[in-house]
C-alpha cells in the first residue's frame, strides 16, 4: 500500500526560482515559480510512482533562509 503523503523540503534557488528535494526518494525539480513547482512536481511524481504505488497528497515545506542585521 502506498503512502499517504510525500514531502518536499522547498527552498529559493541562488540562481533564482525554487529547487525541491523529496525526503526519502530521490526526486528532485526546480522552476521559476511555486506555481509552475507545483505542476512540475505532481508530473515527478506521477512518473517516479506507479499509480497504484503512489502517495495521494503532495506536501511542501518551504525553507527560508533569512538574515537579520543587528
Amino acid at each position: 500500500m502506498a503512502d499517504s503523503e510525500i514531502i518536499f523540503v522547498v527552498e529559493e534557488s541562488p540562481e533564482g526560482g525554487y529547487q525541491a528535494r523529496a525526503l526519502g526518494y530521490s526526486i528532485h525539480t526546480q522552476a521559476d515559480t511555486l506555481e509552475e513547482l507545483r505542476s512540475m512536481l505532481q508530473d515527478a511524481v506521477r512518473c517516479h510512482f506507479e499509480e497504484h504505488a503512489r502517495p495521494r497528497v503532495i506536501r511542501l515545506h518551504l525553507v527560508k533562509d533569512e538574515v537579520i542585521p543587528v
